[in-house]
């Protein structure tokens, strides 16, 4: 915190742990309206608190129950927010506040980046201090955690506070009652401290986006009020546990998100959200003298502007053409199968780079193709940037396979993946790393330590598996060791997307989801599964747990829910649809191990998935039916969309076909035949 405290309010231990360890004390400091930044004993302010463990052993499975009674002594209303901390003394501590912060959040990687993010760092240099707070709905599970000197420690409460018949409590499912407040979450480097907040700030920044911040804003709406005399109960749950690595988090989440599980509504079938998105993308996204789908369709009220943006995947192209293909097939429309084929097959003739032998990324005016992107200029050097030529090759492959199975051959499709798979492969370095950019005179690569280049892994293990040719397969797997270790073991897969420069993200992940799986499929060898189950994990830690009270329409008067939606990134706070296309990724898991948290998280996948688009015209303030944004604002962060008056939006008035593509790929493939009969 700003000012260290001398004196604290300490709550006695009083349980022992399986081990015998002692509950490690709280402090309880608390910060006013009326007073300066520093948070002093509860004592100062007049107020007391009284402790009671009610139950646990500080073990994933049961975390000792910790019930605060907070009282107002004074004659006055208190505002303020106060501070519930858990210093553990932690040697080297990485902490985990999914969605927000993971490790340090890179903080010793260099600072001076476009993109900016809280970061953790003894030096404090901005973006980097070394504590940070931040209101609860910036997570996925409402809960705090450290990792250091062989142990995980960490602190679980209610998001918010709700008020029914007068009296005032922490939410949890099963408790009803209206939106009163909410919570925080914190961490420090000093103590190695997690800790929980009653009211919120965020400080000492807040980031509405990534080029938009501000210092700690005054006192105001986010302070927690306690009346005069009033008293109020507020459970925290602590966890204790011996830690081999970073993993061990996924053994404390899993019980974070039984106790706080919410589903999403249940609102439009598979079928019904496929022909409602699919149609949609087909009328009013499709441009046929560009082969290819627009990447934003803005609704202007009376006209509809078109944004291409052009990409041959990711935010465009194949991203959009795949997820079609699979579409077209399950609803029997060849019109829409006539338009992902149009889209493919022009990519496949047109966007090869003689020189590389890799495809370009982008075409512009007159048939020019080059690499230059929306993106581009986030890249550390020009060339091909791996995330879209993998990507793009996996997907080829998808619909190869695909249209294969219904009777339609496409050897050339074949062909250009092989080629340009070939070329990829001799990029590798000493570490199996594959490149971050790739050169476009040679194809080398140029820079790498990023998780970008995993695309380039997981289309080469399709490869391996869906032509039986296995002359790669060592290095596939050395790469795959690698990036498991690297990224994985540690909790800290950065470099995904390219427009965060190299931040931590949810992204890079679903591509080696999607390796492993064949990988696994090649092999056999269980250990795999075991490194997708890891992966499905990390992936987890960004999906919500929970349906967050978004307080912005249009998502606040829809009934939006946020539970199995994922928050693409610690720098972009949005919810976004890219984790719904690893559905048949957990289908396969599960075919081969029965695992009731990694199905329940499916069905979450799932239901959200089908519940984001307009299922009438203008249902979330724009478009037609069937259209869908790529952005779900459920917290402050990114409310930079805004209606006619001024006001903020919670999502981008547009429909964006590649992010209705990654819902599209999720639930029209196995989802389609297997969600709700088994």
């Amino acid at each position: 915190m700003p000012e260290a405290v001398v004196a604290v309010y300490r709550l006695p231990c009083a349980a022992k742990g399986k081990e015998g360890s002692s509950v490690q004390e709280l402090i309880l400091t608390a910060r006013s309206l009326s007073g300066d930044e520093t948070y002093r004993p509860l004592t100062e302010h007049g107020l007391t608190a009284a402790v009671r463990t009610l139950a646990g052993d500080g073990s994933a499975r049961d975390p000792w129950v910790r019930e605060i009674t907070l009282e107002n002594k004074g004659c006055e209303d208190w505002l303020g927010v106060i501070r519930i901390a858990l210093p553990t003394g932690l040697e080297d501590p990485r902490f985990f506040l999914p969605g927000f912060m993971y490790g340090t959040n890179r903080g010793d990687a260099p600072l001076f980046t476009d993109s900016q993010t809280p970061r953790l760092r003894w030096e404090e240099q901005f973006p980097a201090f070394r504590w940070w707070m931040t209101r609860s709905d910036r997570l996925s599970h409402p809960c705090a955690f450290v990792y250091g000197s062989g142990r995980l420690e960490g602190l679980c409460a209610a998001p918010y506070l709700v008020s029914s018949e007068g009296r005032r409590q922490g939410w949890m499912p099963g408790i009803t009652g209206s939106f009163d407040q909410y919570t925080g979450f914190g961490c420090d480097l000093e103590g190695s401290e997690v800790s929980c907040t009653l009211g919120y700030e965020n400080a000492p920044w807040f980031f509405l986006d990534s080029h938009k911040y501000s210092p700690r804003a005054p006192m105001g709406s986010n302070c927690f009020r306690l009346a005069a005399g009033e008293s109020l109960t507020f459970t925290v749950y602590q966890f204790s546990l011996p830690a081999a690595d970073e993993r061990t988090l996924h053994d404390a989440l899993r019980w974070v998100y039984s106790a706080f599980h919410q589903q999403p509504r249940r609102r439009s079938t598979i079928p019904e959200t496929v022909n409602a998105m699919a149609t949609a993308i087909a009328r009013d996204a499709w441009l046929p003298e560009k082969s290819s789908y627009a990447c934003f369709v803005f609704d202007r009220g009376d006209h509809f502007e078109y944004r291409e943006l052009p990409s041959i995947s990711w935010t465009n192209g194949l991203s959009t053409a795949a997820p079609m293909l699979m579409c077209a097939h399950r609803l029997g429309r060849e019109d829409i199968r006539r338009q992902a084929l149009c889209c493919i097959d022009h990519i496949v003739e047109c966007s090869l780079n003689p020189a590389s032998g890799l495809p370009f990324m982008c075409e512009k005016e007159n048939g020019r193709w080059d690499n230059n992107g929306w993106w581009s200029h986030k890249q550390p050097v020009p060339g091909h940037a791996a995330y879209l030529v993998g990507q793009s090759c996996y997907l080829i492959l998808r619909s190869y396979a695909l249209e294969k199975q219904h009777g339609h051959d496409h050897p050339e499709w074949l062909g250009f993946v092989g080629n340009v798979l070939t070329v990829t492969q001799r990029s590798r370095n000493s570490d199996g790393e594959y490149p971050y950019v790739l050169s476009e005179k040679t194809g080398a690569g140029l820079c790498y330590d990023s998780f970008s280049g995993c695309w380039l892994l997981a289309a080469a293990a399709y490869h391996a598996w869906l032509t039986g040719d296995h002359a790669w397969l060592p290095d596939l797997l050395a790469s795959e060791r690698y990036y498991h270790a690297a990224f994985i073991t540690r909790q800290e897969c950065y470099g995904g997307p390219l427009d965060i420069d190299k931040q931590i993200d949810s992204e890079g992940i679903l591509s080696y989801i999607r390796a492993v799986r064949y990988l696994h499929a090649v092999t056999g060898e269980d250990t795999l599964l075991d490194r997708m189950r890891d992966a499905l994990h990390y992936e987890y830690t960004f999906k919500f747990c929970y349906n967050s009270p978004v307080q912005t329409p249009p998502l606040s008067k829809t009934g939006w829910c946020s539970c199995g939606g994922s928050i693409t990134s610690v720098t972009n706070p949005h919810v976004h649809p890219m984790s719904s296309s690893v559905c048949d990724e957990m289908y396969y898991y599960l075919d081969r191990r029965e695992d009731d948290y990694i199905r329940s998280r499916l069905r979450d996948t799932i239901l959200w998935s089908c519940q984001c688009h307009n299922t009438r015209d203008r249902e979330l303030d724009y478009g037609l039916t069937g259209w869908m944004s790529e952005r779900y604002c459920h917290s402050e962060g990114l409310l930079t969309e805004h209606y006619p008056d001024g006001s903020p939006a919670s999502t981008w008035f547009a429909l964006m076909p590649w992010g209705c593509g990654s819902i599209l790929e999720g639930i029209a493939g196995a989802a389609w035949e297997r969600f709700g009969k088994e």
